[in-house]
């Protein structure tokens, strides 16, 4: 080791002369490498709309980034909730019937008005696939939800789903009803419940800049769209699911 490198390691354990007894029991040294905030040394975000005010929420290139990979899925009848955006977008000419479910009886548009969590006026076996984006955490009785859409679905249906992770809440609209955020491991096992652990696939969206980037509110545009992967589990933005049900 030459006497550069040797000078840099020795300022370094100064450095971090208040940790370095701690770790020097575990036979090893921990280096704190100073940290500038700029920008980020603040106690308010950018944005409280998530950014879509600032050129675009940023959940939403991952969202989409996984509609796209999934798009095969989205085909036949669908039924999306909200609206049929994701449907025409990902599904194209794969959709033969478009549906939309709303729990606004206003929306002109809606095929199905209520809460997914008690539909039983939706016919059972009547979907090949159901977008249902950034809903879930919206609605109290999340097994009921996932019941309903396992139930609508026909066997061999896929229900194509994302939910936030690591967010802001909404001050707005869906203020009052913003229940729930997931991981992961929530997903699997409430999907599991219903559809079977084997019939769910989860990938996580996220890493540590991301997830402090989107709660900051910054726009998709500000950001460096190189440093949204790889994912992390540890910081999951988007908890994404397919989930089919059996034939």
């Amino acid at each position: 080791m030459n006497a550069r490198v040797r000078r840099v390691i020795d300022a370094a354990k100064s450095e971090a002369k208040p940790l370095r007894k701690w770790w020097k029991r575990k036979g090893k040294y921990i280096f704190r490498i100073p940290v500038r905030l700029g920008d980020l040394e603040r106690n308010l975000p950018f944005s409280d709309e998530f950014g879509f005010d600032r050129g675009g929420a940023i959940d939403r290139i991952y969202i989409e980034e996984f509609l796209d990979a999934k798009r095969g899925h989205i085909r036949g009848r669908v039924l999306e909730i909200g609206d049929d955006a994701y449907t025409r977008q990902f599904g194209g000419s794969r959709v033969t019937s478009a549906d939309i479910f709303h729990v606004d009886e206003t929306n002109p548009r809606a095929t199905w008005v209520g809460d997914i969590s008690d539909a039983p006026h939706v016919p059972s076996d009547t979907y090949d696939c159901i977008v249902l984006t950034q809903t879930l955490h919206l609605v109290w009785d999340v097994r009921a939800a996932i019941a309903t859409l396992h139930r609508i679905l026909r066997p061999g249906g896929r229900l194509i789903l994302t939910s936030p992770g690591i967010t802001q809440l909404d001050r707005g609209e869906w203020s009052k009803t913003w229940y729930w955020s997931f991981t992961d491991r929530s997903m699997r096992r409430l999907l599991g419940e219903t559809f079977g652990e084997g019939a769910v696939e989860i990938t996580n969206y996220g890493n540590v800049y991301s997830a402090t980037t989107f709660l900051f509110g910054l726009g998709a545009p500000e950001i460096d769209r190189k440093l949204l992967v790889p994912h992390d589990e540890r910081y999951p933005v988007i908890v994404a699911a397919v989930a089919q049900k059996a034939t």
